[in-house]
């Protein structure tokens, strides 16, 4: 057996290979999740229990509804007293307008280094490097000393009921004792000029708040003054939630992340300090801002009104739906603004609730993420940040695993990686899926 703590490369030709060739290959598989159940993953499952199953794994195959699988494995450790950890990718996308695309978007394409369609960076790439790497631990004879759970799940870009959700409610068992876990969205490369690169490992996500809001009035017509129409009560309702400033509130993530920005830039800042002025270190930090500008405050955003069914009735009911986020700790001022924004007249209620998450950016488990990326990229800087979304992590959560966005990607300069997520013309380069499975073969091993 290979020795765990020998920390030379068990990446192989074959496993660089294999990447790009899975990656390919699960774009090519259209799991388009387009909500409200539309979706089938399936396909794709057996796409990677097959590769899972080819070197000894015994992969389940779960379905809470008929094409909506998951796939969980266990490699089994050496030491079994310790704890097991997760790696989690999620096997749907989101839509694609393929008249939008230079390139079929579920082609696959590999084309002047670069594969090319829909999850090549969201995030078809980390299942396929995961598949890659345990695939080259099989043939290396190499046998991580704490147990690994992989989850390939479904349902991720919806509501994850059919997905994440349904295994940590349902299928617990399977994770037994993984007290840690890692998945989408972290460790890529963000280019912030004069040469400097950052890769950011997500230790944080907001909390997801969708919210429904209901307006009640006196219906009648048209033409006749009405003090109690409903559609006005929902607008201006929803226009005081637009305008809403919300104040300013740092997590631990987003505080470390400032601290370690600013020091790049020659700065010491105290974000506890008394009268510190986050407005004024914002521009400070060129591109790198990005990083936390989302996740300084709670936000809620509204993206849906509905009302109506003829020009000259007014309606007795209006709805609108809006898109909450909360910081970890902030659910309750978000909750109590929103009945002031709302008022008397406008009634809420969660559309859809996720939890807040933070991990510890000071402990060993994110020192051994960022020592494996800064290993492969001497050059890089890792710093932590919290996610302005969320992803499978929170239902995980549920079972007391402690998540951490790491999907590892070294990307060229003008590389705009976020405009690719969910965007048009999706795509990621060779090398920078090469990276990635040297980068988890190594963090995977140390952990």
């Amino acid at each position: 057996m290979a020795d765990m703590y020998a920390l030379e490369t068990r990446v192989d030709r074959t496993a660089l290979d294999e990447a790009v060739e899975f990656t390919s290959g699960l774009i090519r598989i259209d799991t388009t999740n387009r909500g409200g159940g539309d979706c089938r993953e399936r396909p794709a499952a057996e796409y990677v229990a097959e590769r899972l199953a080819a070197i000894g794994l015994e992969p389940a195959m779960l379905e809470r509804t008929p094409g909506r699988t998951n796939v969980v494995a266990r490699i089994e450790g050496t030491d079994p007293a310790a704890p097991a950890l997760l790696v989690h990718g999620h096997l749907d996308v989101v839509p694609a307008e393929a008249a939008e695309w230079s390139t079929d978007p579920f082609s696959g394409e590999v084309r002047d280094g670069v594969v090319w369609g829909r999850g090549a960076v969201d995030m078809k790439n980390m299942d396929a490097m995961v598949l890659a790497v345990v695939r080259a631990w099989a043939r290396a004879g190499v046998k991580p000393r704490r147990d690994i759970v992989l989850a390939y799940t479904a349902d991720e870009e919806d509501s994850a009921v059919d997905g994440a959700g349904f295994l940590a409610q349902c299928h617990a068992h399977l994770f037994e004792g993984c007290t840690e876990g890692i998945g989408e969205s972290g460790a890529f490369t963000l280019h912030t000029g004069r040469g400097r690169t950052l890769y950011p490992i997500a230790a944080g996500e907001r909390g997801t708040a969708w919210l429904k809001l209901t307006a009640h009035g006196v219906a009648g017509h048209g033409s006749k003054p009405n003090r109690a129409n409903a559609v006005s009560r929902l607008a201006a309702a929803v226009a005081r939630i637009g305008a809403y400033e919300w104040p300013v509130r740092l997590t631990d993530t987003v505080t470390a992340c400032i601290v370690e920005l600013a020091a790049l830039q020659g700065l010491s800042v105290d974000p506890r300090g008394r009268g510190f002025d986050l407005d004024a270190v914002l521009p400070k930090l060129g591109p790198a801002a990005a990083l936390v500008e989302a996740t300084v405050r709670n936000s809620a955003n509204p993206t849906m009104f509905s009302a109506g069914y003829k020009v000259n009735v007014i309606p007795g009911q209006a709805t609108a739906y809006v898109d909450g986020r909360t910081l970890p700790g902030g659910e309750a001022e978000f909750a109590a603004t929103l009945d002031e924004l709302t008022g008397p007249d406008v009634r809420w209620e969660f559309h859809h609730r996720e939890v807040a998450l933070e991990a510890p950016v000071h402990g060993r488990t994110y020192g051994i993420l960022r020592e494996a990326v800064e290993h492969f990229d001497p050059e890089g800087h890792v710093v932590p940040f919290c996610m302005a979304g969320g992803t499978d992590a929170k239902q995980f959560s549920r079972l007391g695993i402690t998540g951490y966005g790491f999907s590892p990607l070294k990307l060229p300069v003008g590389f705009d990686y976020w405009s690719l997520f969910h965007g048009v013309d999706e795509r990621v380069p060779v090398e920078a899926l090469h990276f990635g499975v040297r980068v988890l073969d190594r963090a995977l091993r140390t952990l």
